[in-house]
């Protein structure tokens, strides 16, 4: 057994005996030769591996501010209810656990559950008394899981639509071409990449190509764990062959012989599609060796299953999980595409970047060039939810405003919008004529609206607990940030908070950005911070009206104790 094998052999162990035992640790640590120590810290790093004997039933509710306003707390009653367990606590003497966890994905379709990671969606305490009887009487999951089904509410005309268009295996790899004309290629469509960060996916893939490395490695990013975000869903549910496509066209530019596809246990259900496509693929010789009778040029890929992790969706981060490790973000001492998994030059591009790169050699530039912006060029897929009538997946043109966005997904009252998940920027009714695209508000796939009637500080509080739980802790000023921030927001609550907490989250937020070590730590204070300066007479209502002189001071090495004795009880 390899290190890098870790990660399978503990779900072999989870899934066999629903949880990994002290037994099962030695024994791994010992194939490794590495610590017990060593093997219990990346066991507990994931939220879906356990320590402690499980249910035969593993219910995980999710617990996002979408879930929240749909029915959470009613659905999580009625899980309590129907099995005689209670949430978050071990019991042997039960065939079911229950859990709660982060957006599983399904935020078009809340209160939604993963039972066994099987997908049950817009439950009712009613729904949720059938299908505890129905197992009880010995249904399998199988059968009474929620028939998934992607909702694409939106694409634009067919002159105009570049991803949810007729697909026909290999049509993109027809258009092979060289290297440098592909890179070129790429280039000219402008094409950066779709997970957020917007880099330039023509420049990662010369940088690639150009590397020295031996061996080099093209890695799908299928780990979207934004809350609100699940776009790249849609596609490995519709186009997984595209996906596989935008892969083999990376590998025949680089060089790569291998490849991996990461994908987040939430979409462990879409695992087996995934798996007949590289099949298919490998039966019509499109993957293994000789790629389309092209001598040498040889690609194979494998899925990676992740194991419960936010911020695995960083690239580091998800490289030394695919390592067999913690999922720690690395210190950036090196690209991926120079030192990346195994040492190896790797790239890291999410679903929609390899999809939209395979139609960009399918349709060719000329098609994509005369969709959107000037520095946007295309179509973007965006998820959207929250107090819409039509919550889905829409395929927009770059450049479309907030207020048509709002129109095509019948808003209800929209007051409160998150642009690009709770990292990502918050905007005011005075905003909705901004367009999507680079030049004014870019977008990585997440769209959530909230009417008037919703708390902002509940929002707030929903998110900066996600980051609080989510961050690995590696570094200071994300582990003791976020529950800074987060100490604020229950100040707000208690009506304690002054014009002095309000500079403080200004403070914590910009120290943050700029010291935190990935790019949990830089962005999860950019809700709140927006916050309480774009809904200021929100915020103006909940200010204490303390002076200053008696403003109760806020002892931070108490919330930084209080923290770290929390996480000691969880690990426990």
């Amino acid at each position: 057994m390899e290190r890098k094998d870790l990660l399978n052999k503990l779900w072999e162990f989870q899934n066999k005996y629903g949880y990994i035992s002290k037994t099962a640790i030695k024994e791994i640590a010992q194939s490794l030769n590495v610590s017990t120590i060593e093997i219990e810290g990346v066991i507990t790093f994931y939220h879906f591996f356990h320590t402690k004997p499980t249910g035969k039933f593993i219910i995980y509710l999710n617990n996002s501010i979408v879930s929240e306003f749909k029915g959470f707390q009613q659905i999580k009653s009625a899980f309590e209810k129907e099995t005689g367990c209670f949430f978050n606590e071990y019991n042997q003497d039960s065939i079911f656990s229950l859990f709660e966890t982060s957006c599983i994905g399904l935020s078009d379709q809340e209160p939604a559950a993963l039972i066994n990671f099987h997908p049950f969606t817009n439950l009712t305490p009613k729904k949720v008394k059938t299908i505890i009887d129905k197992i009880k009487n010995g249904r399998t999951l199988k059968s009474i899981e929620s028939k998934f089904d992607s909702k694409i509410q939106y694409t634009p005309s067919n002159n105009k639509t570049v991803i949810f268009r007729d697909y026909k295996i290999g049509k993109s790899l027809q258009n092979l071409k060289s290297a440098s004309k592909i890179i070129d290629l790429i280039a000219k469509s402008k094409l950066t990449g779709r997970g957020g960060a917007f880099f330039s996916t023509a420049l990662k893939w010369k940088y690639c190509k150009d590397s020295l490395s031996t061996n080099k490695v093209i890695i799908c990013n299928a780990d979207e764990g934004e809350p609100g975000t699940f776009k790249d869903k849609s596609l490995l549910n519709n186009l997984p062959g595209l996906l596989l496509e935008g892969m083999i066209i990376a590998a025949h530019v680089t060089g790569a012989k291998k490849g991996f596809i990461y994908l987040r246990a939430e979409y462990k259900y879409l695992l087996e599609k995934l798996e007949d496509a590289i099949n298919e693929f490998e039966y019509r010789g499109l993957l293994g060796n000789d790629i389309l009778g092209i001598e040498n040029f040889n690609f194979k890929i494998d899925i990676q299953l992740g194991a419960g992790s936010y911020v695995c969706g960083e690239e580091k981060a998800l490289i030394e999980s695919l390592e067999g490790k913690r999922g720690v973000p690395r210190i950036q001492k090196h690209f991926p595409t120079v030192n990346g998994f195994l040492g190896h030059s790797s790239i890291v591009n999410n679903v929609e970047t390899f999809i939209k790169a395979a139609r960009t050699l399918e349709l060719g530039v000329n098609f994509i060039s005369k969709i959107g912006t000037e520095n946007s060029k295309g179509t973007k897929l965006v998820s959207i939810s929250g107090d819409v009538a039509k919550p889905g997946i829409y395929e927009i043109e770059w450049g479309i405003s907030v207020r048509e966005l709002l129109k095509l997904s019948e808003a209800l009252s929209p007051y409160y919008v998150q642009i690009s998940g709770p990292s990502g920027e918050c905007i005011n009714h005075t905003e909705f004529d901004r367009t999507i695209c680079d030049e004014d508000l870019i977008c990585g796939g997440s769209i959530m609206v909230f009417n008037r009637s919703r708390s902002i500080l509940q929002i707030q509080e929903n998110f900066m607990n996600f980051f609080k739980m989510e961050s690995c802790g590696v570094c200071t000023p994300c582990r003791a940030g976020n529950q800074i921030l987060f100490e604020k927001i229950q100040k707000f609550k208690r009506g304690l908070c002054t014009q002095t907490d309000v500079e403080e989250i200004k403070q914590w937020g910009n120290i943050m950005k700029l010291t935190s070590r990935c790019g949990l730590g830089k962005t999860s204070s950019n809700s709140l911070v927006m916050a309480v300066d774009k809904f200021k007479e929100y915020f103006d209502l909940k200010i204490s009206p303390l002076n200053e002189n008696q403003n109760i001071e806020f002892d931070m090495e108490a919330a930084i104790n209080d923290y770290d004795n929390f996480i000691k009880e969880t690990q426990n």
